[in-house]
């Protein structure tokens, strides 16, 4: 089975809720299964890297002044995504990550901060810095083949318009936008989203989506994953299910 090589962008400023730690989850579920995961960094002013290397880039969240500080070196990493998205490198994206592939994010002070433009939608921020989506929500999502229900903590004040093929849509929360149908943007190798947590601590489906994705991207006879034992994660993801769905 091959080595999934992941990058790890902007950990060291983009880590709200515990983001980095979906990466712990991964790689953790990978040596559950005897796959080897090599997870390289990147930050700012880091040697360019040959993105199309990799099986998976990820980016956390960040509040608007951490995107601010980030976003000329984003910009200068455009080409590098862009070809290893379309060459299939999986993009797992959340919260400042998923506004900063779209057109642009407009904050609160109408100030525009340039995206990389991969995806048609943008964000836009309310001008009054305490209407922001806030709380635990929960997404049911069929990326996986099958309907998945994936509870996380949304905190964004950006309203993200013009998605075209969401994530999921909203059970309870607010998505997108506020009181919104619709939570993130994906395809079959992007995951974009607001959800924290982190995220793929209590959905575990989620995790071997993305896994089973990168081991199989180039193979000629795809595998199927090991199914490991998730009894506390889905009594975890239950226990939050019964409190926001009653």
């Amino acid at each position: 089975m091959k080595t999934i090589k992941i990058l790890h962008m902007y950990a060291d400023m983009l880590d709200l809720y515990g983001d980095s730690g979906n990466m712990e989850i991964i790689k953790y579920r990978c040596k559950m299964r005897g796959i080897e995961c090599e997870t390289d960094k990147y930050s700012v002013d880091s040697p360019m890297p040959d993105f199309s290397s990799y099986d998976l880039i990820y980016i956390g969240g960040g509040a608007d002044l951490e995107q601010q500080h980030i976003s000329a070196d984003l910009l200068k990493c455009k080409d590098g995504i862009e070809k290893a998205y379309k060459n299939g490198t999986f993009l797992f994206l959340i919260c400042g990550g998923y506004q900063l592939m779209g057109k642009y994010y407009r904050d609160a002070d109408g100030n525009d901060i340039k995206g990389l433009g991969l995806f048609d939608y943008y964000t836009v921020a309310p001008t009054s810095r305490r209407k922001r989506c806030i709380g635990n929500i929960v997404v049911e999502t069929e990326i996986t083949g099958t309907p998945v229900k994936v509870v996380g903590f949304e905190n964004h004040g950006g309203q993200t318009q013009e998605v075209k093929t969401p994530f999921g849509k909203v059970l309870y929360g607010n998505g997108n936008c506020s009181k919104s149908e619709a939570e993130g943007y994906t395809e079959k190798n992007v995951i974009a989203t607001y959800l924290h947590g982190p995220m793929l601590s209590k959905n575990p489906e989620i995790s071997d989506y993305m896994i089973e994705y990168c081991i199989n991207r180039e193979a000629e006879t795809p595998e199927k994953l090991k199914p490991l034992n998730d009894k506390l994660e889905n009594e975890c993801r239950n226990v939050m299910l019964g409190r926001l769905l009653k």
